[in-house]
């Protein structure tokens, strides 16, 4: 039902960062809970929450809208995605099943044209996620490298994942707009830090199988 680790992915994405107070942060799994802690930003975490358009030119093209906390593992940083859905049932399941991501499925809309990016997102039984309205600013010149690791809950252990790509950079002004009685109220009423847009990206997400013979143990 879904591509093998790796997944290549093409597209757009539009992230905003939140600081919000360490108590508002979802709990994670008790698994990674003992292993990551969100990092501390004067008593704040930061939180980013992105709608991400995969695009045909990788392995699967959908539509998705995530949170994510930034945590570390003894120093070392990771994300620790809480909340995420997507529109496409193959990305469901192998983001649950490879790396401990809990997707969901729900009805999503990115409508995004060379100054403004309209989204929204709800769920399939009815009743509203969120929504944001981006206005895409200057453009950074140049493309830049993107990397980090996922840090999931998966059959009683931490799975790590790594993440690896490259992308442009451009300025970004977004309004959300969330339910507080939606399952992504704790960010209901804040303003983001700051918001980018991360343009006609490629991704690799998961191991690689270079990855897998560089990690064995050596005789």
């Amino acid at each position: 039902m879904y591509p093998p680790e790796p997944w290549h992915l093409r597209g757009q994405m539009y992230l905003s960062v939140f600081l919000i107070p360490m108590r508002a942060v979802p709990p994670l799994p008790e698994t990674l809970g003992a292993t990551v802690r969100p990092v501390s930003f004067g008593g704040r975490a930061a939180v980013g929450a992105a709608w991400v358009d995969y695009q045909p030119g990788g392995v699967l093209h959908y539509r998705e809208l995530l949170s994510a906390v930034l945590t570390h593992e003894r120093g070392r940083p990771r994300v620790s995605i809480t909340d995420i859905w997507v529109d496409s049932v193959a990305s469901r399941e192998g983001g649950r099943r490879l790396w401990g991501i809990p997707k969901e499925i729900a009805e999503l809309r990115i409508d995004a044209d060379e100054e403004l990016v309209d989204a929204s997102a709800a769920l399939p039984e009815g009743g509203a996620i969120g929504s944001a309205l981006v206005r895409l600013k200057r453009q950074v010149p140049g493309r830049f490298p993107l990397g980090f690791t996922v840090a999931q809950a998966l059959g009683g252990q931490v799975k790590r994942t790594p993440v690896r790509g490259r992308g442009g950079l451009r300025m970004s002004g977004a309004g959300w707009r969330v339910d507080p009685a939606g399952p992504l109220g704790y960010l209901a009423g804040r303003r983001p830090v700051v918001s980018v847009a991360v343009t006609d990206f490629w991704l690799v997400f998961g191991r690689t199988a270079e990855d897998r013979a560089a990690a064995r143990p050596r005789p």
